[in-house]
């Protein structure tokens, strides 16, 4: 819908400037929606890559923990596992990246996780949990990133749409209205200078009787 405005020469100086200000903050949201676009891409690198070898760990230790199950009863299993001697504090943070705050997630690990007698377990259950306690860390970065990348993805999705609108809509509104004002000013210029004209000849005419 095109916008209602005055033909006037104080409307065409207020619709200049709005242009102009808008131009100035379609260029400032570009700049930084291609900012945000490069910090994703950084970071959807980093946990890709991290996911890869995390996912590549956790599948070692699912495999010895599937084979100490097996070699051992479902009760001696339970109980071995039933008073963990570990403990997880995980503390929070933030940081900025552009106007967005992303949190920051840290975890300290206390005490060990093997806390069971080594006569009736075998070492495979060892191993599995000390891959459970190396990797615990990495699970709670990855958790950061995912929290980031949606964060981040959200502020671009909202960013893209503010860019577009400037550039497909607002701008495009202003110029139309800008040019439909200067051509009506212009119009307007020249009924007034062809009355200007017929009145120069009324006069002359009258001066010449």
């Amino acid at each position: 819908m095109a916008l209602q405005v005055r033909a006037t020469r104080m409307e065409l100086l207020h619709l200049k400037r709005r242009v102009k200000l808008a131009r100035r903050g379609h260029k400032l949201l570009k700049d930084k929606l291609d900012e945000l676009m490069r910090q994703f891409k950084i970071l959807i690198a980093d946990y890709e890559g991290a996911r890869a070898g995390l996912e590549r760990e956790l599948h070692g230790a699912y495999s010895r923990f599937l084979f100490a199950r097996a070699a051992m009863h479902r009760e001696s299993l339970l109980d071995a596992l039933a008073y963990p001697g570990a403990r997880a504090v995980v503390t929070t943070g933030t940081r900025r990246v552009m106007n967005l705050t992303l949190p920051v997630f840290k975890v300290a690990l206390e005490g060990s996780v093997r806390n069971y007698g080594l006569f009736d377990t075998p070492p495979e259950l060892d191993e599995a949990l000390a891959v459970y306690r190396r990797v615990l860390p990495s699970i709670v970065h990855l958790a950061e990133q995912e929290k980031a990348l949606s964060l981040i993805a959200r502020e671009i999705d909202s960013t893209r749409r503010r860019v577009n609108a400037l550039e497909f809509v607002l701008i495009p509104d202003y110029e139309s209205a800008i040019s439909r004002v200067k051509l009506k000013l212009s119009e307007m210029d020249r009924s007034n200078t062809t009355r200007l004209m017929k009145v120069k000849e009324m006069a002359d005419a009258k001066r010449s009787i």
